[in-house]
């Protein structure tokens, strides 16, 4: 369990346009990371469509935003296309990242168990130390609990 405080795993994805993005490599920036369970369902584009409409906001608070789910690069491709989302979304098809954050954990829908990815958030300081972690985020809160953190430091 990853908690404030902490270094935050580095890793490296490919974006939704194939190209890789390293955490490492975004040092010196205020990170936001988003664990979203799966593309294009209900919930997952009620927040990246928040995160796209609050784009100058996150800009504001000098943090940039990258999406991250168990999706391979062309669903997540198809995603950011459909909807507009310009912002990066991060292809973790081997939920390899999603386990070094502790959101891989086990889900249940209609009494079926099964392995999923957690709706998670951790804001990254710009020295690579986790800053805030928001667990079980509801989409539509998503935005103003994050924003509200980047704002209170």
């Amino acid at each position: 369990m990853l908690n404030p405080g902490d270094q935050a795993p580095d890793f490296t994805l490919q974006d939704q346009h194939g190209n890789p993005v390293t955490l490492s490599g975004l040092r010196g920036q205020t990170v936001v990371l988003y664990f979203y369970p799966k593309a294009d369902t209900p919930g997952c584009t009620t927040q990246a469509c928040s995160v796209r409409d609050h784009q100058l906001e996150y800009r504001e608070a000098d943090a940039v935003v990258y999406g991250i789910s168990p999706d391979p690069v062309k669903a997540i491709a198809k995603f950011d296309d459909k909807y507009g989302l310009g912002f990066p979304l991060l292809a973790d098809a081997d939920h390899a990242v999603c386990e070094a954050y502790g959101v891989w954990v086990e889900k249940s829908m209609y009494g079926r168990k099964y392995m999923g990815a957690e709706r998670s958030t951790f804001v990254i300081d710009p020295d690579g130390r986790i800053k805030h972690v928001f667990r079980q985020v509801k989409p539509a809160e998503h935005d103003e609990l994050v924003l509200g953190a980047l704002a209170g430091g």
